[in-house]
């Protein structure tokens, strides 16, 4: 594409940001006006300054959505976006196009190793499918660090290539030092091996993607020069309970209207997700490097979130970013529990919010990039800033209803008394225009989904309808616990507490005890509030319980959303039903037939299997090092004798790991432990496996 017509492109950007902004502006300062004279005093006090300070930048960010939203069904309503970059090439051009060499990674950190490898299986056999697999390669990059997990990762990938007769196709690597998080791990393969390619591929560990939109997107790529990132838009699939349903079909129906809108906007100034993306590896690897943040607490050290970061760094370098939401075949999962959510996002939260030192402080980027750290830091700062304006609100109250009228407040110039003020139709009328804000564009994916034909993707009209109701109401159950959440992780985040990455469940529910214990602190709040409200002020009372009702039953509504009978039980009734359930794409059916495979149960632990079953120890010798010094191996005798005599328990996991890395200890402990007597540990594990191979039960074996 030539200069005039990523001139073009900007021009229509600029217009339609510009009408955003007025928009947005222009409707937040009627409604804060509105605020500032439903105020008794008309902001006057002090309080009451803060309530209009607060209610303005929450009222931008609610705002910003609904416009999103509603442009997003114009631009569908009059048949998509013609300066897209998917609609810029008929299918006829891009048939012609060829293939290029691109890298499909897959950085995992103790995911499961089934699951995982076998939705990596499913992806390479969709791009068999489409012929063109001799143009990428696979790379499953690990991060892991306990031994057990590793070593199983090793293991799965050697039967995967075996099965598929993958060799030279499918590669794994783990890094001995796992620095700078998912970045680093992407660095390292791009050091080594990044010059072998012209494009690269991000999943994540839930990722799948059709090999039709795989070949796609790197023709697109290849007829855009100008583009550095190309990222999709992934509907969330394989939900079971009844959260993770809730979350899947808000994102696969309410997503076509926020997408098309962000886009609209964006154009070619997107973000990167981090995953289910393309990436130009060239200019990626030359402007895109993190640097060490140089400030302090919060803001020093490593860059915990860095997609934002590299679709801003691409931009300033003068390459495009682009979001696509009519590729289709981009699907991931959401976390099956709160629990899990509110784990990932206290990550996230520390993450987001360190882009407030690149916004304020980084040179040369652009300004749609800096509005998207925004947006970033605005996911979880407007939690607090929502809990400030309650806190507000209740000290307002609190001073109407115990603390005498004051006639003349702090600032009042005025020689006559200042009369307060009580207008409750505005405020009504207020509200109600802001649960518009929230609501409505619920209801416009209704009317979208009737427009263009979807409804019956979704279970029909009528389960739809209930569909939407039911997401409505688990919404409103939750947004008050995400607040209060989401305001400590924001606070912890300020205050530089550290984290851990861990690896995401994807199955496990919520036992009641778990569920009071974690979700008692917002019990105790919403009580608390509810029972202060009402010794206050009876209206007041109930104008608190859309938030503290659902605070005082976080708890069963954390455990009840676990369930999976509860969510397949809707599903049996065609309710929050999404299209890729009734009608699954090639990829999915794959992924999921392998998945449901029954796997042959293992009575050996995998540090068990690499130690006893002759082809797996040779595989994890292959891999490990050969250490010739023999002081070294006296060194660590005592570690290896001490697992020959009394197995891995006695051991830390740095010392398995030490040996599971050794050849010569793996070696040694291989020939030692197949003579081990039958009373023994690794006598046991023998037997154990013997039995195992007969289709005889098997115990554990003592210590």
């Amino acid at each position: 594409m030539g200069k005039d017509k990523q001139t073009s492109w900007r021009s229509v950007a600029l217009f339609r940001r510009s009408l955003m902004i007025f928009l947005v502006i222009g409707q937040t300062s009627v409604a804060t006006y509105y605020l500032l004279w439903i105020l008794p005093y008309h902001g006057g006090l002090f309080v009451e300054k803060a309530l209009i300070v607060l209610f303005a930048v929450l009222y931008i960010w609610i705002a910003i959505g609904f416009w999103i939203a509603v442009w997003g069904f114009l631009i569908r309503f009059f048949g998509g976006d013609r300066h897209s970059l998917a609609r810029r090439h008929s299918r006829g051009e891009l048939s012609t196009v060829p293939l290029a060499k691109t890298a499909i990674l897959l950085p995992i950190y103790h995911e499961p190793v089934n699951w995982t490898f076998k939705g990596l299986r499913a992806v390479y056999e969709d791009l068999a499918k489409e012929a063109c697999l001799d143009h990428f390669e696979f790379y499953i990059l690990s991060d892991s660090r306990s031994p057990d997990v590793w070593l199983e990762e090793r293991t799965a990938w050697h039967d995967l290539v075996t099965e598929l007769g993958a060799e030279g196709r499918i590669f794994y690597r783990r890094r001995p030092v796992n620095l700078n998080f998912k970045s680093g791990n992407v660095a390292d393969f791009l050091r080594r091996w990044g010059r072998r390619y012209k494009y690269m591929v991000v999943l994540d560990a839930d990722s799948l993607l059709s090999g039709q939109t795989l070949c796609q997107m790197v023709k697109l790529m290849e007829l855009q020069p100008q583009v550095g990132i190309l990222q999709t838009n992934p509907s969330v699939i394989n939900g079971r309970s009844l959260f993770a349903r809730v979350q899947q079909f808000a994102n696969r129906f309410y997503s076509p209207l926020f997408a098309t809108g962000l886009a609209a906007v964006q154009m070619g100034d997107a973000a990167f997700w981090g995953h289910n993306a393309i990436l130009r590896v060239e200019p990626f690897m030359k402007h895109c490097g993190l640097r060490k943040l140089s400030g302090r607490g919060l803001f020093g050290g490593a860059i915990m979130s860095h997609d934002f970061v590299e679709a801003a760094y691409m931009g300033r370098a003068g390459y495009e970013v682009w979001l696509e939401p009519e590729l289709g075949g981009s699907f991931e999962e959401s976390p099956p529990t709160l629990g899990d959510e509110l784990a990932r996002d206290n990550r996230w939260a520390k993450g987001n919010l360190q882009h407030l030192w690149l916004l304020l402080r980084e040179p040369g980027l652009r300004f749609a990039h800096r509005m998207a750290f925004l947006n970033g830091i605005m996911a979880y700062l407007a939690s607090p800033l929502w809990l400030l304006f309650l806190i507000a609100v209740t000290i307002s109250a609190a001073q109407m209803t115990l603390a005498p009228i004051d006639y003349f407040p702090e600032g009042y110039q005025g020689l006559f008394p200042l009369w307060p003020e009580w207008r409750p139709e505005w405020a009504l009328g207020l509200a109600l225009s802001t649960l518009m804000l929230l609501f409505f564009p619920k209801f416009l994916a209704l009317l979208d989904s009737m427009i263009q034909g979807t409804a019956a993707s979704f279970g029909g009209r009528i389960r739809l309808v209930e569909s939407v109701l039911i997401e409505i109401l688990v919404s409103v159950l939750l947004a008050p616990i995400r607040m209060l959440a989401h305001s400590r992780f924001v606070v912890a985040a300020i205050f530089n507490v550290s984290l851990k990455w861990a690896g995401q469940n994807r199955t496990e529910e919520i036992t009641w005890r778990e569920g009071f214990w974690h979700q008692l602190p917002a019990m105790l709040v919403g009580s608390s509030w509810a029972l202060f409200a009402w010794q206050l002020d009876t209206l007041f009372f109930y104008w608190s319980l859309p938030v503290a009702v659902p605070l005082i039953l976080s708890a069963p509504s954390s455990v009840l959303l676990s369930r999976q009978a509860l969510g397949l039980g809707l599903l049996d009734r065609r309710l929050l039903m999404i299209p890729e359930e009734s009608k699954p794409p090639p990829v999915l059916q794959r992924a999921r037939k392998y998945r449901a495979l029954i796997r042959p149960y293992q009575s050996l632990t995998p540090f068990q299997q690499a130690i006893l079953i002759p082809q797996v120890n040779r595989l994890h010798q292959a891999f490990a090092r050969v250490h010739t010094s023999d002081a070294r191996q006296r060194h660590w005798a005592s570690d290896v004798e001490s697992c020959l005599q009394h197995g891995p328990a006695y051991l830390s996991n740095a010392k398995v790991a030490r040996i599971a890395r050794d050849r010569w200890a793996l070696d040694y402990l291989h020939k030692e432990a197949w003579k081990a007597p039958v009373g023994t540990y690794w006598g046991q594990c023998i037997q154990r496996r013997v039995l195992e191979r007969v289709g005889a039960p098997a115990k554990e074996p003592g210590i």
